[in-house]
């Protein structure tokens, strides 16, 4: 395998976006919002940038783990400005490289230029000396599973198990910018067992670069449980693209904050007789409900799994009436506006999708 730098540019012009990162926790700023945000009641870090810019996408992993690490801290916004897009505000403000970092003290127009290292932890420590706040960057595990060729085979190869795989070298532009993006796709399928987002250091293990034919970088392959010979991903390379991607390929239902859809859990086998017990009178149910629990007990994988729920809201709307799964919506749905943990929300979700089921079908 040819491992010269130089592949890090195949398909610059297809990834010259990637450095706008999907940055949830980093202020995005325009020419119309710019003195709405900064010089106002807080102060602020604004990072002027450009989306072709080297040193702008090797910052962006960094300045992404800033911005999540002072998304609490009122007194402070950290932001940012595409400089191809808003050249007037750039202009204004004086920028003539990137990335440009300016501190805007609260109340004033006025910026600092920052000068130094362009970490995290460097910047941390300068926002916290002038805005007067004690934050410090937050470790966040990485969802991401680490390949080597100690575990390659058993996590790639397994048959249980959906797997896509970025390969990267530790030098590329392109890969750094990539990693928040692929960090938050491997975050949003963290509940899901049979899906699996990795990596592989192709620099450090050639030899299986080599066997899977890696040329550049990034490349990504899916691994899907029936086709371990692995399949180019050809996609787009923000969040919502990734995230299609997999729930096409592995039947999941999540959006990009890896909150389940309102798709997931729905059993399409079972949703005809879901109508035919909604509409059926109280004797008829039950003839029903027993074609119910003889298509549940076919079910494999996750279906099955599903299938108990829409078998255990028969059962109770058999029981306590048709109003049940109104009422049982209602409550899933206060239970959801609280303060839960992922795999809850999931459960409730799961459940109010299925019991909506035995609504819409009224």
């Amino acid at each position: 395998m040819v491992s010269s730098r130089a592949f890090c540019a195949i398909g610059t012009l297809a990834l010259l976006f990637l450095s706008s990162v999907s940055a949830d926790d980093v202020v995005v700023l325009t020419d119309s919002n710019f003195e709405k945000e900064v010089g106002q009641d807080r102060a602020a870090l604004v990072e002027f940038y450009a989306p072709w810019c080297g040193h702008c996408k090797k910052l962006a992993p960094e300045y992404e783990k800033l911005g999540a690490s002072f998304k609490k801290a009122k007194s402070v916004l950290i932001g940012k400005v595409d400089c191809d897009e808003h050249k007037s505000v750039c202009s204004k403000y004086g920028v003539s490289g990137y990335p440009t970092l300016q501190w805007f003290p609260k109340g004033s127009l006025e910026p600092k230029k920052y000068e130094g290292p362009r970490t995290a932890e460097a910047l941390a420590e300068f926002v916290n000396k002038e805005g007067g706040t004690n934050v410090k960057i937050a470790a966040v595990p990485s969802s991401v599973v680490v390949l080597s060729s100690d575990n390659f085979d058993e996590v790639v190869l397994n048959n249980e198990k959906d797997v896509l795989v970025e390969f990267y070298a530790p030098w590329c532009g392109h890969c750094k910018s990539l990693a928040p993006i692929y960090e938050k796709v491997a975050s949003a399928f963290k509940l899901d067992e049979d899906v699996v987002i990795a990596n592989l250091d192709a620099d450090k293990y050639r030899d299986l670069a080599e066997k899977y034919g890696i040329s550049g970088f990034p490349t990504l392959k899916f691994f899907p449980k029936g086709n371990k010979a692995g399949e180019d991903y050809d996609g787009g390379r923000d969040v919502d693209d990734f995230v299609t991607f997999i729930n096409e390929k592995c039947g999941t239902s999540r959006d990009g904050k890896g909150q389940l859809t309102s798709k997931a859990g729905i059993v399409e086998s079972l949703e005809n007789k879901v109508k035919e017990f909604v509409k059926a009178s109280n004797d008829e149910k039950k003839a029903i409900f027993a074609k119910i629990e003889e298509e549940v007990e076919q079910l494999k994988g996750s279906s099955a799994r599903y299938g108990k729920i829409y078998l255990k809201a028969a059962k109770s709307s058999l029981e306590k009436g048709a109003d049940y799964a109104k009422k049982e919506i209602q409550r899933l749905e206060r239970m959801l506006e609280k303060s839960i943990s992922p795999a809850k929300a999931d459960e409730f979700t799961l459940k109010k999708n299925i019991l909506s089921s035995y609504i819409s079908s009224q």
